[in-house]
């Protein structure tokens, strides 16, 4: 039993294309307290989602996972990461272009720059993919949250188009990989 007065909790923040996509499964997961849509890497302060879906702006649409270490570590989180988006294609997923929806980990200490080295090394090492690993890292600085109609979207919009074609197969994937991590 979790006492949640001495629970310290720890920060991730990953950019895989999409925010909506990567909301819906880490929300999913055992561990994670919460998961917000936002904008981080990029120049601009207090970005809107237009100015980010511009291009312009320097941000990627990320997540921002308030996880629980002692339930789930950093090194999973980034397994999971892998397995739900493709990090060998620069500044694209799928139909999705631009800078905004690169493949990104804004890591918040030497520790996790240091386990998303090796977790990109091992995921090159083992030929997970036919193309190399194009996944900025780079230091955490600023995140912004998106727009209140960016948050828990795909909660709210399930039966939306986009939700159904691009969203819930991934979500369907990581469910059937993961089984054993979700809430």
């Amino acid at each position: 039993m979790h006492n949640n007065q001495n629970m310290e909790y720890e920060f991730a923040t990953l950019g895989g294309g999409c925010f909506w996509c990567l909301e819906a499964v880490f929300g999913d997961i055992e561990g994670i307290q919460k998961v917000i849509s936002g904008y981080s890497g990029g120049k601009s302060v207090n970005p809107s989602y237009q100015e980010v879906n511009s291009g312009k702006s320097g941000h990627a649409e990320v997540v921002q996972i308030t996880f629980d270490p002692a339930r789930i570590n950093y090194r999973e989180l980034l397994e999971i990461f892998f397995s739900i988006h493709d990090p060998t294609t620069l500044n694209r997923q799928g139909n999705d272009v631009g800078p905004q929806y690169r493949s990104a980990i804004f890591f918040h200490n030497d520790g996790q720059r240091s386990i998303a080295r090796q977790v990109i090394e091992d995921l090159e090492k083992n030929k997970i993919w036919p193309d190399p690993v194009v996944t900025e890292v780079a230091m955490y600085s600023y995140f912004y949250p998106a727009e209140d109609y960016h948050q828990n979207y795909y909660q709210r919009n399930q039966f939306q188009p986009y939700c159904q074609v691009i969203i819930a197969p991934k979500l369907a994937k990581f469910r059937k990989m993961y089984k054993d991590r979700i809430k």
